[in-house]
């Protein structure tokens, strides 16, 4: 009996980083170095040691430097964009990752990794081996036979020639041919214009190989025929550039890519500095590092367990602390279970109501809450929880009220970097603060149409999942709180701002905002009713029907249809439909600013007046929506269900949706808002002499900005001056440029720099301010807020031009909007604690920007405005004054 054939595995090193790169959060250790590449790489290798146990293994980068092509032609992969510089820094560490892990790593200068994953698939056939290449490249299809294979590690899948001809049309033996027909736009290969991978496919299946359809090329019609005959030399040039090379000198034999024992001790060194922790876990304990405990997770589900339970919380100075429900409605779903850690990779899960059949026996719900309420209530033990809102929900409607230090980790990551992952979901912060994957909700509860409710989970698989959440969460405050703590201005943000801010925004989520049903149905149909006039409009002044929700008709009626002249492309190349592209064609059509005017009806009609009325509880009569500390990168505050937010202000469609929103019987809606406050923190920041007296007089501050700019006296400010000013206040403080400035005022690029330059010249502080953040920012990669929130600018140093100016813009920005949302949390605070403590019965129900809108009885009018105005005016202290300015009405629109 012959003995198994030999296996080398070879794996495209430079894909697998771009992959591993792209395919995960960003992920960076505590000392800001990106680490997402490194990780993801070090599991993919992992993978396939485990799952394809090779006999052998190398990986393969590609080197610094030109290759042989690049003198072949200069134009090259001219097109490719430079390696993003997040990347760049880590993919000297992956290198040093795959020695460590005893594994060769092989870059060759003036050939591309693919000439040497060629060579060494090639070799290995000769040695009488089978090579697996672990790349998803094309080229490499070229080389793939009986013994060489091609292999998906992301969709698992492996390409023989079969499979190869499945996917191409063509056969291994066929793909150069192929290739240089079809061309490459990634690798700038120019191959035949027109002859896309179905002609080049068919072509070969009819003639066998390039050199037969050359030499048939009379035989093929039309303009592709013309152009495969006017293209024999780049047709020769495409098929030596994609050939590849299979002699490349590697410089070692076949035998030394086995693979030898990992380097412990330089891997434990590599993963700490990483802080790779579930990689650390992983390494065999030896002399060199530590014994990682495995995390126990324990049911408690009979009495003496749950004592001696009780009696650690009694003793613990904190525990962390979750709840499973039966849905994700914390005012209305059921209690299941509750789990608790006390100490790291321990955790315990309560199940109190889980009911599928022959379900285990559980303690009684009762008992169990009556026993943990005056822990939970002990103001002398620590709580840690992940999203406190939702969890105090769950116990408020049991009588229990968390009480204590508590840390919500959800807060804790969002004060620590609030741009650091996509959303600050328990997932999210466990890969990027401790590189552990969870348990995810549908591993236990089913997806789709087949997921149960948690009560519904078998108790064994709720045990690990529930009790893993806590055990996550109390690993996440102990590693997240000492960087906050060691920051005494992160500290504050998040003791004195987010964490105090929680039962206000869950008291305001409680009361709601009344609504009046029939003023939105009748919008509603007012609006179809204008949008239905717009759309006969434009059928008549553009001579066609067409769908106006299609970007491909708006574009074929526009510019081919119409001819209007083309201002901006998209990434195709094709004529935009963009809203910014309809923006500069309605300066001079009609046509594009009807469309512009039906998608913001329609936008209204959806969003708002349609969708405003399912969201009304059918027991309060209100609307509750959801506010969120941890959405914006700014500090501010979000809404969902209903998106409160972004309700149009300015347009009359927008204030008359406000109508909508009502006072009950005997009471009015009171609205405050600050005046100007952004402008009011450039002039504290800045300390512009100019500035700060503006604000001090009581002058109007956009027409002193005009007599500034324009060199009049400040009777003799025109409006059109007066706007021109306002769009420069505002403008500059969002780092807009001179173009930027052009388009919105409608005027020559020269001249807005003139203004700006003016401005300037007028406003020197404000100019200093912009030019320390800008290098401050570049140096710290972070800026902050007057009350020492910081906010992170991953792109403030990026090689990228159009990226690095973004990051800059929003980095001038950001201390002044951020600062705004502080003070609007601050006052919010201030103002619930008043309320609380008064005899009034105003309620606060709504945060908009800088607006804080209340529902108030009628005879409470005054003396709350008076009161809120001086709680917001008086929350924090500046250079300028503060200035809150009342309205009162029926409805909102007429309270602004």
């Amino acid at each position: 009996m012959s003995s198994p054939k030999k296996r080398l595995f070879l794996v495209d090193g430079t894909a697998f980083a771009y992959r591993a790169h792209y395919a995960r959060l960003t992920l960076t250790n505590s000392r800001g170095e990106p680490t997402d590449a490194v990780y993801g790489f070090a599991n993919m290798i992992n993978r396939i040691i485990r799952d394809q146990a090779p006999d052998y293994l190398a990986v393969v980068f590609d080197a610094k430097g030109k290759t042989f092509r690049d003198d072949m032609y200069p134009e090259y992969k001219a097109n490719r964009k430079p390696m993003p510089d997040d990347l760049r820094i880590q993919y000297p560490v992956i290198q040093q990752l795959v020695e460590a892990m005893g594994i060769k790593s092989i870059s060759i200068t003036g050939v591309e990794a693919d000439d040497v994953l060629a060579t060494l698939a090639v070799a290995a056939e000769g040695y009488g081996w089978d090579a697996v290449i672990a790349s998803t490249d094309k080229d490499l299809a070229q080389v793939v036979n009986d013994s060489i294979t091609m292999r998906d590690e992301q969709n698992e899948l492996d390409l023989g020639p079969e499979q190869i001809l499945e996917k191409f049309g063509v056969s291994p033996g066929q793909i150069v041919d192929f290739l240089a027909l079809v061309g490459d736009s990634a690798d700038n290969i120019p191959g035949v214009r027109l002859v896309g991978k179905i002609t080049a496919a068919k072509w070969l299946a009819k003639y066998g190989s390039l050199d037969a359809i050359l030499q048939n090329s009379h035989e093929i019609k039309g303009k592709a025929g013309e152009n495969l005959r006017n293209a024999v030399e780049q047709i020769e040039l495409s098929t030596k550039l994609v050939t590849l090379r299979r002699d490349v000198d590697v410089g070692l034999e076949l035998e030394d890519l086995a693979i030898s024992d990992p380097n412990k001790k330089e891997l434990y060194k590599l993963y700490s500095r990483l802080e790779f922790r579930t990689l650390l876990r992983a390494l065999d304990a030896d002399d060199e590092s530590p014994q990682v405990k495995e995390p126990k997770y324990h049911t408690i589900n009979d009495k003496s367990s749950f004592a001696r339970l009780i009696e650690r919380l009694n003793q613990a100075e904190q525990f962390a602390l979750d709840t499973e429900t039966t849905g994700f409605d914390m005012k209305r779903d059921a209690l299941v279970g509750i789990s608790i850690s006390i100490e790291a990779k321990e955790g315990f899960y309560i199940p109190l109501a889980h009911n599928y059949l022959n379900v285990p026996k559980q303690l009684d719900q009762e008992q169990v809450l009556s026993q943990l309420k005056p822990i939970l209530e002990n103001p002398d033990i620590g709580k840690i929880v992940q999203n406190l809102k939702f969890d105090a929900n769950v116990f408020a409607k049991y009588g229990i009220e968390i009480k204590g230090k508590i840390f919500d980790t959800m807060l804790e990551s969002y004060v620590l970097d609030s741009t650091s992952v996509p959303t600050h979901s328990l997932d999210n912060l466990a890969l990027k603060y401790l590189q552990h994957s969870t348990t995810k909700f549908e591993d236990v509860a089913g997806k789709g149409k087949k997921q149960v409710t948690f009560d519904y989970v078998n108790i064994d698989a709720a045990t690990h999942y529930a009790a893993e959440d806590t055990d996550i969460t109390l690993q996440l405050h102990e590693l997240m709180w000492p960087r906050i703590a060691a920051t005494g201005s992160l500290q504050q943000v998040f003791e004195e701002i987010e964490m105090p801010l929680v039962p206000v925004l869950d008291r305001m989520e409680h009361h709601g905002v009344l609504l009046d049903r029939d003023n939105l149905r009748t919008q509603s149909s007012e609006l179809q009713k204008r949008m239905q006039d717009i759309e006969t409009e434009i059928y008549r002044e553009s001579g066609s029907m067409f769908n106006l929700a299609s970007p491909k008709q708006i574009q074929a009626v526009l510019y081919q249809q119409m001819g209007l002249p083309s201002t901006q492309k998209t990434s195709t190349g094709a004529p935009s439909t963009s809203e910014s592209a309809l923006r500069d064609l309605a300066k001079t059509y009609d046509v594009p600013r009807l469309i512009l005017e039906h998608r913001h009806l329609a936008k209204l009609k959806s969003t708002y007046t349609d969708k405003l009325t399912e969201l009304i509880d059918p027991d309060t009569k209100r609307v509750h929506t959801s506010f969120h500390q941890t959405v914006a990168a700014t500090g501010r505050l979000s809404s969902s269900n209903p998106n409160l937010q972004n309700i149009p202000i300015r347009t009359p469609e927008g204030q008359q949706i406000r109508t909508a929103f009502i006072a009950e019987p005997n009471h009015v809606l009171i609205s405050i808002d600050y005046s100007q406050i952004e402008l009011r923190l450039m002039a504290h920041v800045s300390g512009d002499d100019r500035l700060v007296n503006a604000f001090f007089s009581g002058e109007d501050v956009h027409r002193s900005t005009a007599s500034e700019v324009f060199d009049t006296s400040l009777e003799k400010v025109t409006s059109n001056q007066r706007r021109h000013a306002k769009a420069i206040n505002f403008g500059l403080m969002y780092g807009m440029s001179a173009y930027g400035l052009s388009r919105q005022l409608d005027i020559e690029v020269a001249q807005a720099k003139h203004y700006i330059d003016q401005y300037f010249a007028r406003y020197p502080g404000v100019e200093h301010f912009m030019d320390q953040t800008k290098n401050w920012a570049k140096e710290k990669r972070y800026v902050e807020t007057i009350c020492g929130r910081r906010l992170y600018f991953s792109n403030i140093n990026s090689k990228n031009y159009a990226m690095r100016q973004r990051a800059e813009r929003a980095a001038i920005n950001a201390p002044l909007q951020g600062s705004a949302a502080d003070i609007i949390k601050l006052a919010m605070i201030e103002v619930d604690r008043w309320l609380s403590e008064s005899k009034f019965k105003a309620k606060m129900i709504l945060q908009v920007h800088d607006e804080l809108v209340f529902e108030v009885p009628a005879n409470e009018e005054q003396e709350l405005i008076g009161h809120v105005k001086s709680l917001m005016e008086n929350v924090i202290k500046l250079k300028v004054p503060l200035v809150a300015n009342a309205g009162v009405g029926t409805n909102w629109a007429s309270a602004h």
